[in-house]
C-alpha cells in the first residue's frame, strides 16, 4: 500500500523521528534504512513532495501493525529444511511404490 497524500496526515520526514511511540527520538539514518531496506520484509511507506521526503501518521502505524503481524506469524523453515523434507517424501513415496 502507499501513502494517499488526500486522506492521510502528512509529516516532514525529519519530523517523524518522534512520532514512533516510545517517547524516543529516532535517528534519521534509521528511518532512512525503514524506508530503503525494511525490516522483515516491511519498509516505511514515504514520499515526495516538492523535493521534500514525506511520511504519514497512518504509513507508521502500518509499518509498526506489519511488524508486530510478522513477530506472531507461525514459523519459518529454510531452503534446506524445505528440501530435506521433500527427499524423505520422496523417499517414503518410492518406497510406498508410489
Amino acid at each position: 500500500m502507499s501513502i494517499d497524500a488526500e486522506s492521510e496526515e502528512l509529516i516532514p520526514f525529519c519530523d517523524a523521528r518522534t512520532a514512533f511511540p516510545g517517547g524516543k527520538r529516532l535517528s534519521l539514518a534509521t528511518l532512512h534504512r525503514w524506508r530503503l531496506n525494511g525490516v522483515r520484509g516491511t519498509r516505511l511507506e514515504t514520499c515526495l513532495v516538492g523535493g521534500l521526503r514525506y511520511t504519514s501518521r497512518e504509513a507508521i502505524q502500518r509499518f509498526i501493525v506489519a511488524q508486530n503481524h510478522t513477530e506472531s506469524s507461525g514459523p519459518t523453515i529454510t531452503a534446506k529444511q524445505r528440501r530435506k523434507q521433500a527427499e524423505t517424501a520422496d523417499r517414503l513415496l518410492q518406497e510406498a511404490g508410489i
